[in-house]
């Protein structure tokens, strides 16, 4: 008997509004849901970020206002010499010089021992911007920086002072063109494990 009675009419319409209207009211208001919860994660991503940024914004101006008075003191130390003058006398000695034991030909001074004032203007300088490092490194961790800002730091503290450590070492009255290129050979091995020490920090914190 097929279903043509009222009540059969009814089940058919309360089937269909089940089918349809009842998982639009859902989705809507699941939709609704998530929408409201991306506007509260990205106000609380933007509060969480502007801490951040301000201190970021404070780290910099310290940075390079250090710069600044460093370069001032490191020339003011070296008076009555004139730092000026040395840098040009020191890039103006440049020549091909065979690099020892090898067959290479490299730019140097022809007499790596004769700049003294400018070597030691360079310990300064590189000594300062390692303590600024150490510095910014307790401030950072202070402040609670973002983990990559920090392993920045570390890699940048260990590249100045070991850089301060190289030149005061291998750059005096005593250097050769052997101590010239160690020097230089050096300062790659500084690089090298200053990247290294970023990357453990880096490491440590996953």
């Amino acid at each position: 008997m097929p279903l043509t009675s009222p009540w059969s009419i009814l089940l058919l319409e309360s089937d269909y509004l089940k089918h349809t209207l009842t998982p639009k009211k859902v989705i809507c208001a699941t939709t609704q849901d998530n929408r409201e919860k991306g506007n509260k994660l990205s106000e609380n991503s933007s509060a969480h970020m502007r801490p951040h940024k301000a201190g970021e914004g404070i780290f910099s101006a310290i940075s390079v206002g250090t710069v600044f008075i460093l370069i001032g003191v490191v020339y003011v130390a070296t008076l009555p010499a004139s730092l000026w003058d040395e840098v040009v006398a020191f890039f103006g000695s440049f020549s091909s010089v065979q690099v020892p034991g090898t067959g290479i030909y490299l730019s140097a001074p022809a007499v790596p021992a004769a700049y003294t004032v400018l070597y030691n203007a360079v310990f300064q300088f590189c000594l300062g911007l390692g303590i600024l490092q150490v510095i910014l490194l307790a401030l950072r961790l202070a402040w609670h920086s973002p983990i990559g800002r920090t392993a920045e730091t570390v890699g940048h503290l260990v590249f100045w002072l070991g850089a301060s450590y190289l030149v005061f070492t291998f750059l005096n009255s005593a250097t050769t063109l052997e101590t010239w290129f160690a020097f230089w050979a050096a300062i790659l091995v500084t690089l090298g494990v200053s990247m290294i020490a970023r990357a453990l920090v880096l490491f440590a914190k996953k």
